[in-house]
């Protein structure tokens, strides 16, 4: 595929960065509420971060997951990098992949707990391993997801043999011959 033309280039990479953050953005605030309602000793802060929880799951970081993908994808297609050129761009399409089925996932014991906090204040210990596992889940997402940023920047080497095969056939004097 030929690549974008500038502008268009940045246009999406401008996209795919802003969405891209935007999730990183959602999921430190869903951790920061995952933490209000399992330290929390007030029942309204309690239930108000489960139900909170819920809606910025569905609303903001699965919506910017699935763009965070789709841009991705498109950005890749339309510059030098490609999308299975590089073996860092296939690790980075894998973990987002991995990140928005396992957020898909993750969703349901988000819901159950939001509801539970909904019809009553959760006590002390009342789902407390689910609390826990998604302050652990959150967590776990912004490693994933400062790791794929960390990619983006760093790019490390190492093409594909299909990578290898286009770049030969370009020749020694194509502007992607330096990547």
């Amino acid at each position: 595929m030929k690549p974008f033309p500038p502008r268009l280039r940045k246009a999406a990479l401008t996209a795919h960065i802003t969405v891209s953050l935007g999730w990183l953005g959602a999921v430190a605030a869903f951790l920061a509420l995952a933490l209000a309602g399992l330290t929390s000793t007030a029942p309204q802060t309690v239930r108000g971060a489960y139900v909170a929880m819920e809606l910025v799951g569905w609303s903001v970081i699965v919506p910017l997951s699935i763009a965070s993908l789709l841009t991705g994808v498109a950005q890749s297609l339309g510059t030098v990098w490609g999308l299975v050129r590089h073996y860092w761009v296939i690790v980075k399409l894998l973990l987002t992949v991995l990140a928005t089925v396992l957020l898909l996932v993750h969703m349901q014991p988000v819901g159950h707990l939001a509801d539970a906090a909904a019809q009553a204040a959760l006590a002390g210990g009342e789902l407390e391993g689910m609390r826990v596992q998604l302050i652990a889940d959150a967590a776990a997402a912004l490693v994933v997801l400062v790791t794929v940023a960390g990619l983006s920047v760093f790019k490390p080497r190492g093409m594909t043999r299909y990578g290898r095969r286009r770049l030969r056939e370009q020749g020694p004097n194509s502007p992607r011959a330096a990547y």
